[in-house]
């Protein structure tokens, strides 16, 4: 096997430095500048300054020429080209480099700045140091890896490998950074919430589960931060926002992830108006600040998150795209007759709100390209949400639609503690009919609620499809450094 022989020569070298009395795991480095701070000083030096560094680095290349040799080290900060010169450095150095030291080791280099030839900023060496063995080689000739399954699983390769992939995660920290930002600036207020929850909720899906030995209970993996930021919203704090995991015991595709990174943001005295000219204003600000646009390309598409969005009611968009009217068909049956009588292929649902549900992700959703806002969902399927007036059987929700994705989800919040409460014996009945989904019922949200919550607009969206959409990313894995995978 290359890899185990690679390792068995590493190994000698390793043992020869020691027997040399040089310690190949070094406690400390000490330098001067990071690789793009040293290229930034020779490019500032004054004409015949001479510009002295020390720096560190992984040996990415190695390029020997007798009696000298040029080579490359890498940083998080870039790289930067380093010259060995035998005479220089001595003979006893020099040899050492060029038997014992391999790529993908760590090392710092002491020497003066220049330029060769060709405009190159290179160390000249005058001295050099190990600072950790590398005791298996880097990915082939440094072209970066081609298995997805090997990036994803030893993503560490995939990044010294891979210029594009360390690009998208420089974005995705760009972009939770800005998140954080626009929203300070508002006077949201950031805070954290259990991830351990003794009855899970805010959402439509099945948690995972676990069992604290200490308290001799039963608890969950939030499945979202809904609840508990309420709650908050009820004592006082008036904006808050919390982005953190989310676990959903579900499957994994290009668009699911069973653990995720996700935002929800509460504001009192708004509506789902006003969160929807939130969101609009949010995406267009971060992405000015994480890309320097709001024109992304989205596989092939070109996307504008200028304001205003498209606002589409689910009635006319799923009208638009199937040709069945739901508010024509008020019923379960009715409704799934007309899907039939369309000839449109779907499996039959429970409810006429899942139904709803199923025709427009079906039929309408992979068409929403351009950014889109559709409101007022189904009440069945939204016993978080206010009704909406003058249609008891919808509520105030809405979700928005970029790239074809489904990217967030908003609603005017139910603050009625009665209305809450049957909506969620509602749940339970459907929970009892083998639905394990259900929102279960939490008697101490609804305490909490008979305390008083004002009208408040809540949202939550996921930083990774979000990040996806930035970094023109199909697979959400893509954006997740470390995703889960099935065994082997």
């Amino acid at each position: 096997m290359p890899d185990r022989d690679h390792r068995e020569q590493r190994i000698a070298k390793l043992s020869h430095l020691r027997e040399l009395g040089i310690d190949p795991y070094p406690a400390r480095c000490r330098y001067t500048h990071t690789l793009a701070q040293a290229v930034k000083a020779s490019e500032s030096a004054a004409e015949g300054e001479q510009v002295e560094v020390t720096v560190g680095g992984r040996l990415v290349a190695v390029r020997a020429m007798g009696k000298s040799t040029f080579a490359h080290l890498a940083d998080g900060s870039g790289r930067l080209q380093i010259y060995l010169r035998q005479d220089i450095v001595g003979v006893e150095t020099y040899e050492l480099f060029s038997k014992d030291f391999d790529l993908g080791d760590f090392i710092s280099v002491e020497g003066r700045l220049f330029r060769t030839r060709t405009g190159e900023v290179t160390v000249e060496a005058r001295s050099l140091t190990m600072l950790s063995k590398a005791l298996l080689p880097l990915p082939e000739k440094w072209h970066g890896l081609k298995d997805v399954e090997l990036r994803y699983r030893q993503r560490y390769l995939d990044l010294i490998s891979n210029e594009q992939v360390r690009s998208i995660f420089l974005t995705r920290t760009r972009t939770v950074s800005a998140i954080r930002r626009f929203l300070d600036e508002r006077g949201f207020l950031e805070v954290e919430t259990p991830i351990l929850q003794p009855i899970y909720g805010g959402a439509a899906a099945r948690p995972f589960t676990t069992y604290y030995n200490a308290l001799d209970r039963t608890l969950y993996l939030r499945i979202a931060d809904e609840l508990y930021l309420k709650r908050l919203i009820i004592g006082g704090f008036d904006r808050v926002y919390e982005i953190g995991h989310n676990f959903r015991n579900e499957g994994i595709s290009t668009k699911h992830s069973p653990e995720f990174t996700f935002i929800e943001v509460y504001q009192a005295y708004a509506d789902y108006h006003d969160i929807m000219r939130l969101v609009e204003e949010l995406y267009c600000t971060v992405a000015q600040s994480a890309l320097g646009k709001s024109v992304i390309s989205y596989q092939g598409a070109q996307i504008d998150l200028t304001p205003p969005w498209r606002q589409v009611t689910m009635r006319d968009v799923i009208l638009e795209a199937s040709g069945v009217d739901i508010e024509a068909h008020p019923d379960r049956d009715g409704l799934w007759a007309a899907i039939r009588d369309r000839g449109l292929a779907l499996d039959p649902q429970p409810t006429w709100g899942k139904l709803v549900d199923k025709l427009f992700s079906e039929y309408v959703e992979a068409k929403l390209v351009q950014p889109t806002f559709v409101l007022d969902y189904p009440i069945e399927i939204s016993p978080l949400a206010k009704k909406k007036p003058g249609s008891p059987h919808l509520v105030e929700r809405f979700e928005y639609f970029i790239g074809g994705l489904e990217s967030g989800n908003a609603f005017t919040e139910l603050n009625d503690p009665l209305d809450q409460r049957e909506r969620f014996a509602a749940q339970s009945r459907e929970a009892a009919a083998g639905d394990e989904e259900a929102h279960p019922m939490d008697e101490d949200f609804l305490t909490a609620l008979e305390h008083g919550m004002p009208p408040t607009g809540g949202l939550g969206f996921g930083i990774d499809r979000m990040v996806m959409l930035f970094t023109d990313q199909a697979s959400i894995r893509e954006v997740i450094l470390f995703p889960q995978l099935r065994n082997r």
